[in-house]
C-alpha cells in the first residue's frame, strides 16, 4: 500500500494547512520542512556557525522529529554554495546496492518483485553526505551541529500535526516488523498530534559517532572523519550488518566499510537572467534543468498565470523532460549519460516543437542525443520504459517520500538539501534505532531500463536539491518532498517568483498541477498516461479547459501535501533574505 493510495488516506482525517506569512531577515535565514529542524539551523547560525553547519544540523534533525518522511540513515543529495570562491558543489547523497543485490536476486528470491522490507536496502548515504559538507565547508564538530538532534531523539519531541496524519495513515504498515512496531506505535496506535515519541537507540547512535570524535583528537576535520567512520566501519555498521545476516538481508559489512559519496561541481543551465544549478543525473536534478531549457525565450507570462495555456504549456514540457529522464537517467558510473547533449540549448529547441495545441495522450518519445533531433525511433524507446517488463498503468505505487533544507548565511554561501527515506518502508535496525535506506524501490528490474538493478550501482534518485543564481550572485536555494512532483513543483515556484513577479511566500502557496503521464520512480513504476492532478484553487473553468484540450484531469483538494512542500530562501538585490516554507506539509522559516 501507498502514502498515495486511497485507502491510506481514508484511515486519517484529512490534512488541512494554515496559511504562513512571508518572513525576511537582514543577516541569515533558513526554511525547513520541519520547525524544529528550522530551530536548529537557527541556534546554530546565531551561534557564529555558517550555512553548511546549520543545513547538517537542520539535516540531523529532520531524521529525528520528522522521521515519517526522512532517516538519519537514509539519503541527503546536497548542493553547497561557497560565497567566497563563487563555486557550487553537489554531494551524491544517495549509496548503491549492496554486492548481493541484483536483478537477478530480485527475480529468483523475490519473484520479480522489489519487496518493501531490508530486500530493498542499499547504503545509507545521508551520514557520509551530511558529514563530508560538515568537513569540507563547515566549521563546527560533528557533536556541535548533532546536539540538537541527539537531544530530541533522546528527551523525545511533540509528533506534529502532519507527521501524526502521516503516521495514522499508514499505522499497517508499522506492524510488519516488531521492531517498527515497537516505536513508532504507541499502545498499538499511530501517535497523535502531540504525543512525545522518544528513540534513545538512535540518540545513542549519534552519542557513539560523537564520542568517536572526542576520542580522535587532533584537527576538527579529523574528528568528523572518525564519527564517519564510527557509522560505516564500526559498531553502528557491525549492528547494521548483522541485522541482515540475521534476516536475511542483502547488505554486508563489507558495502558499509567501502562506501563513501562523490563530490563535484554542480550541474548548470540558463533561464533568461538566471542560472540554475543541480545534482547530477544520478537523480532527476537534471529534469530541472532540461524543462526550464525547453521553457527559455517562450513568452510564458503572456499565457497569464496559471492560465489553461499555460497550464498546458507547463504540463508537455513535464512530459518531454521525464521521457528523457526515463529514457537516460542512470548512475554515471555505469551507464553512458549523453549529459551535455541533454543539457544543451540546441536539443531543448528541437524536442520543443514537439509541444502542440493538443496534450499528448501519453508520455512522449525521447529525442534523439546522438543527432540533437527531438525524436528517437517510438520502437526502439519503449522498452527503456519496461524493457521485457509490462509497465503497470493506473494503480497506485509503493512510494517514500521526503523532506528539504535551505539555508543562507550572512557571508552568502547557501546550503540546498533533500533528505528522504521514511520509516514505513523498512523495519527499524535493533540497535541503531532507525530504518536503513530503502531506497532501493527506485530500481527497474528490465534489463534494457538504464536504471536497471546491479551491484554497486545507485538507484536513480528523486530528491533532488536545487539553486538558482542572477548575476553571477547566488539568487536561491530551493527544493521540496515529493517523489516524482518535486522539479514540477519547484519549477512551478521558480517561474511563479522570475516570470510573474510574486513574493515568495505566495509563490510558494500558489496552486499547481502535477503531470502522471511518465513511469513512476518507484517500484512498480506505474503509469497514468495523460493525468494531470490539479488543486482544486485552481478554478472550474480552467481545469474544464485544460480537460478540452485532451489532458485528463483528476482533482486534488485546495491545499494537497502530494503537490510538494517548496521551501527556499532568496536573496534580494538589497540583501535581505526572504525565506518561503510551503504550508502545505507544516513547513517552518525562521531568518535574522
Amino acid at each position: 500500500m501507498s502514502l498515495d493510495s486511497v485507502s491510506s488516506q481514508q484511515k486519517a482525517p484529512a490534512h488541512a494547512p494554515t496559511a504562513t506569512v512571508q518572513v525576511i531577515g537582514t543577516r541569515w535565514a533558513v526554511a525547513a520542512g520541519h520547525a524544529l529542524a528550522s530551530e536548529a539551523a537557527a541556534r546554530v547560525l546565531a551561534a557564529g556557525g555558517n550555512a553548511i553547519d546549520a543545513g547538517v544540523a537542520a539535516g540531523f534533525v529532520l531524521g529525528v522529529v520528522h522521521c515519517d518522511m526522512v532517516s538519519v540513515a537514509g539519503v541527503a543529495p546536497i548542493l553547497v554554495h561557497v560565497a567566497r570562491t563563487g563555486e557550487t558543489f553537489q554531494v551524491s547523497g544517495v549509496g548503491p546496492y549492496p554486492r548481493a543485490a541484483s536483478a537477478a536476486y530480485f527475480r529468483e528470491k523475490h519473484g520479480g518483485q522489489i519487496p518493501p522490507g531490508l530486500p530493498r536496502t542499499v547504503v545509507p548515504a545521508a551520514p557520509d553526505a551530511w558529514l563530508t559538507a560538515l568537513e569540507r565547508w563547515g566549521t563546527m564538530s560533528f557533536g556541535d551541529v548533532a546536539a540538537a538532534a541527539t537531544e530530541r531523539a533522546e528527551r523525545g519531541f511533540p509528533v506534529s500535526t502532519f507527521s501524526a496524519y502521516q503516521m495514522a495513515a499508514n499505522a499497517d504498515k508499522y506492524r510488519r516488523w516488531p521492531t517498527s512496531s515497537a516505536l513508532y506505535l504507541k499502545d498499538g496506535r499511530a501517535y497523535r498530534t502531540g504525543e512525545v515519541l522518544v528513540q534513545r537507540e538512535l540518540g545513542e547512535t549519534l552519542r557513539r559517532m560523537a564520542r568517536a570524535e572526542a576520542r580522535a583528537g587532533g584537527s576538527r576535520e579529523a574528528g568528523i572523519r572518525a564519527a564517519r567512520d564510527e557509522f560505516y566501519r564500526g559498531e553502528t555498521a557491525k549492528r547494521i550488518a548483522e541485522f541482515h545476516r540475521a534476516e536475511r538481508g542483502p547488505l554486508a559489512y563489507d558495502d558499509l566499510a567501502g562506501f563513501s559519496v562523490e563530490v563535484g561541481p554542480a550541474l548548470t543551465t540558463t533561464f533568461g537572467q538566471y542560472e540554475i544549478a543541480a545534482c547530477g543525473f544520478w537523480c532527476q536534478g537534471p529534469v530541472l534543468l532540461q524543462m526550464l531549457n525547453l521553457l527559455d525565450g517562450v513568452e510564458l507570462a503572456g499565457l497569464g498565470h496559471n492560465s489553461a495555456a499555460y497550464l498546458h504549456r507547463i504540463v508537455e514540457t513535464v512530459k518531454l523532460a521525464f521521457s528523457d529522464r526515463d529514457a537516460y537517467y542512470a548512475d554515471p558510473n555505469f551507464v553512458k549519460v549523453p549529459a551535455e547533449g541533454l543539457l544543451s540549448k540546441a536539443y531543448a529547441e528541437a524536442r520543443r516543437a514537439l509541444v502542440r495545441d493538443r496534450a499528448w495522450p501519453d508520455m512522449p518519445p525521447p529525442g534523439d542525443l546522438s543527432r540533437l533531433t527531438a525524436t528517437r525511433h517510438r520502437e526502439a524507446a519503449l522498452p527503456l520504459a519496461g524493457g521485457s517488463e509490462p509497465v503497470p498503468t493506473g494503480g497506485t505505487t509503493d512510494a517514500l517520500d521526503t523532506s528539504y533544507v535551505a539555508v543562507v548565511d550572512e557571508a552568502g554561501n547557501g546550503f540546498s538539501a533533500t533528505p528522504s527515506d521514511p520509516n514505513v518502508d523498512s523495519p527499524v535496525v535493533p540497535g541503531v534505532g532507525c530504518v536503513v535506506s530503502p531506497r532501493g524501490s527506485q530500481g527497474w528490474l528490465a534489463p534494457a531500463h538504464p536504471s536497471v538493478v546491479a551491484p554497486g550501482k545507485r538507484p536513480r534518485l528523486t530528491p533532488a536539491p536545487a539553486m538558482a543564481f542572477a548575476g553571477g550572485k547566488l539568487f536561491m536555494p530551493f527544493g521540496t518532498p515529493g517523489g516524482d512532483v518535486q522539479q514540477q513543483a519547484m519549477l512551478q515556484v521558480f517561474l511563479n517568483l522570475t516570470v510573474f513577479g510574486m513574493e515568495l511566500q505566495r509563490a510558494v502557496e500558489a496552486p499547481r498541477v502535477a503531470s502522471r503521464s511518465f513511469p513512476d520512480s518507484f517500484w512498480p513504476h506505474a503509469i497514468a498516461p495523460g493525468k494531470v492532478e490539479v488543486e482544486r484553487r485552481i478554478p472550474a473553468e480552467t481545469r474544464a479547459a485544460l480537460g478540452a484540450l485532451g489532458h485528463g484531469v483528476a482533482e486534488w483538494p485546495e491545499w494537497e501535501w502530494r503537490a510538494g512542500a517548496v521551501c527556499a530562501v532568496r536573496v534580494a538585490p538589497d540583501g535581505t533574505r526572504w525565506a518561503g516554507a510551503d504550508p502545505r506539509r507544516g513547513s517552518h522559516a525562521i531568518a535574522r
